[in-house]
């Protein structure tokens, strides 16, 4: 397990469905905050909604910030109105794509088996598949968390997994948007469990994928929460809006 506390963090902001064109403002100054000659001490990436990914994309072309996307579909192409493809999400300038949160699992009922195949066209086309895992607040209260992450892990990840194209996020549903977080022995606790199962699964290759958390990240906890064993970074919702705060906490990654 040395090689995974070894692993280069990432930080990445999911903006959901927020920012319009005047909001890029706020992902330049990260741009700006981060691409000096100094090596930052983890990557950053913003995931902007599917209208903002080409102009930051464009906008971030040569510095060290990361575009990614929120969500795509299975198929490289074909009769699907409204959908965008992994294909269109690398021909825009994205790099990786969120899949699997609780939010679009919850509301478009998204099965595991629908978020592999979105992690299937994400790999085809290039991308970096984010896949999203976590518990509800009645399977915690159950005690069923560390068997709903396995089945997670287990049905959403596909066989061709590798740690240069998947990186997972463990976000428990109840601690998203809520300023509730986990503590740090609990997410210690599914973090190892996660690792466990990619290296089961995936022997070295698992042993190399990034296993972020999320759920209510901010610049208050982030130094407490970043520096958990298995922890190799944070996908940040709402503290990623503001430049000061994600800067904030990938500082956690600088003291």
């Amino acid at each position: 397990m040395e090689a995974a506390r070894n692993l280069r963090p990432l930080v990445a902001g999911n903006w959901k469905m927020n920012g319009l064109r005047d909001q890029l403002a706020e992902a330049l100054r990260v741009r700006d905050a981060i691409s000096g000659p100094a090596k930052a001490a983890a990557d950053v990436m913003i995931c902007p909604p599917a209208t903002l990914v080409h102009p930051l994309a464009e906008a971030a072309r040569g510095s060290k910030l990361l575009v990614g996307a929120q969500d795509c579909h299975r198929a490289a192409a074909g009769a699907h109105t409204g959908d965008i493809s992994a294909e269109m999400l690398a021909d825009a300038g994205a790099v990786a794509v969120i899949l699997g949160h609780s939010e679009r699992r919850a509301a478009h009922a998204e099965l595991d088996r629908v978020v592999r195949s979105k992690a299937e066209g994400a790999h085809r086309a290039g991308l970096t598949a984010i896949v999203c895992i976590g518990e509800s607040a009645g399977e915690r209260a159950a005690g069923l968390t560390l068997g709903v992450v396995r089945r997670q892990l287990q049905g959403s990840l596909p066989d061709a997994a590798r740690a240069a194209n998947t990186t997972v996020a463990y976000e428990p549903v109840w601690a998203i948007g809520t300023g509730r977080t986990p503590s740090a022995a609990d997410v210690a606790e599914v973090h190892r469990a996660i690792r466990e199962a990619l290296v089961a699964r995936f022997g070295g290759e698992g042993g190399g994928m990034r296993i972020l958390y999320g759920g209510s990240v901010n610049p208050g906890n982030a130094r407490e929460l970043l520096r958990i064993a298995e922890v190799n970074g944070a996908l940040v919702g709402g503290a990623s809006l503001k430049a000061s705060d994600l800067l904030a906490i990938v500082a956690a990654y600088e003291h």
